[in-house]
Order: C-alpha cells, then structure tokens, then sequence
C-alpha cells in the first residue's frame, strides 16, 4: 500500500480526537473522583488505564501521520543537481 496525503491528515485528525476526547473524559473522571463519587477501586483503575492507553494510541497515530507527511513532502520535491549526480554530502 502506498501512503498519500489523505492518509497522514487522517490520521492526524484521529489523533486530535483522541487527544480531544480523551482529555473531556479524564477531566470528567478527576472530577468525579474528587467530589466524592462512590465507585468500587476497580473502576477508577481500569477508566485510567483506559486513557493512558488510548493517549498512548494518540501519539503514535501523531507520529505515524506526520511521518506520511514528510514522505509525501520529500516524494514529491524534486531532487537537486547534487542529488542526481550522487554527491549527497554525507560521509559513508
């Protein structure tokens, strides 16, 4: 499968959502937490375990995103007389 623009901004806007809604609920579950609410331990373990793992999920879906970015980006910049000549610059 060949990665295109469309792909990298996708997964970026799932990762806004993710970073989005999952701030809402952990924000609302301090909340609940702090005022008192009665919940057996379990469930403030698993709901926390639950953002960590989706915020987790997040960042790698920024980083999975911006990095289709920057290879569509560098795919379709032309190469530099240096470039298709060989010389890149860099020691091997």
């Amino acid at each position: 499968m060949r990665f295109e623009r469309k792909h990298g901004w996708f997964l970026l806007g799932v990762a806004a959502w993710g970073y989005y809604s999952w701030t809402m609920f952990a924000r609302n579950l301090w909340n609940a937490w702090s005022a008192g609410e009665e919940r057996a331990g379990g469930y403030w373990v698993a709901h926390t375990a639950l953002i960590v793992v989706n915020v987790a999920l997040a960042v790698v879906f920024t980083v999975w995103g911006l990095r289709v970015l920057r290879a569509v980006r560098d795919a379709e910049r032309p190469a530099s007389p240096a470039e298709e000549a060989g010389q890149t610059g860099r020691q091997e």
